[in-house]
């Protein structure tokens, strides 16, 4: 048995075609917006989360300026101030275009199944014991269980020979013979899964879009969520402000819950 800790690497997010955004805006009359994010701070590098955001909700009204929509009379300039209005209007939908992707490691299979209650705008492709043979049992502790000396030692103990229980059978199926079929392999695999405990770390590639990811920053992170989901949520939502506060500005964290000034956006 081995101590981990829940990790969050983000490992994908937007990315622009700004020359194909140009042919399009050019046969549009849009140009100028796309003037103006290059004219933007030269030292700052261009944020394509959230000008895809700003495209989308632009092409919504043909706001790119003002007249090319003889409803459009004034137009924001401010990304800021743009995709703030987006927020307060509940215009939710320009945000699922926008989506990003986090390795979650050392997650347990309890966070794994609250998780996947959140199904609309999210991919999910997580490890399977069918294929990977445990060889130890990797389990996170929160604070409070670690400061308790007598439920550490039990727990010790109990992961110990549950993890002894693994290598017995594996030993005892013969699995690491030559010659053994991968079928075989996989089927006596799946069987040993059922003998680790739910809580054991395993890890996923989760894709959520802006809209899912804040609906579920709000709900995991609520008093009443799970500890160790309550965890992950709080560092997603820290690695969300800096990539997009425009995005994820309007949060206050209080005790570690997330509450968004625009609710059900």
């Amino acid at each position: 048995m081995k101590s981990v800790e829940p990790e969050v690497h983000l490992i994908a997010r937007p990315q622009l075609d700004y020359e194909e955004i140009a042919r399009y805006l050019a046969d549009v009359g849009g140009q100028s917006w796309l003037e103006r994010l290059d004219r933007g701070d030269l030292d700052s590098a261009l944020n394509d989360p959230q000008n895809l955001a700003e495209f989308a909700g632009r092409l919504c009204y043909r706001s790119w300026e003002p007249g090319l929509n003889p409803n459009v009379v004034r137009v924001r300039t401010d990304q800021d101030a743009y995709l703030a209005n987006i927020l307060a209007s509940l215009h939710g939908s320009v945000l699922e275009h926008v989506s990003f992707s986090f390795v979650l490691h050392n997650v347990s299979r309890v966070l794994t199944h609250e998780l996947i209650r959140h199904r609309p705008g999210v991919a999910i492709s997580q490890e399977s014991l069918r294929f990977v043979r445990l060889t130890d049992l990797p389990f996170w502790f929160p604070e409070w269980a670690r400061q308790d000396a007598e439920l550490m030692e039990r727990a010790t103990d109990m992961l110990g020979r549950m993890e002894e229980f693994q290598l017995w059978m594996a030993e005892h199926f013969g699995l690491d013979e030559e010659g053994v079929p991968f079928a075989e392999k996989k089927h006596r695999t799946s069987f040993m899964r059922r003998f680790a405990p739910e809580g054991v770390a395993t890890g996923l590639v989760w894709t959520a879009n802006v809209r899912t990811l804040r609906h579920t920053l709000e709900a995991r992170t609520a008093p009443g969520a799970e500890e160790e989901i309550r965890l992950l949520f709080g560092r997603i939502g820290e690695l969300m402000v800096k990539e997009a506060p425009a995005l994820f500005g309007d949060y206050e964290v209080a005790d570690g819950a997330w509450v968004p000034r625009w609710r059900k956006v």
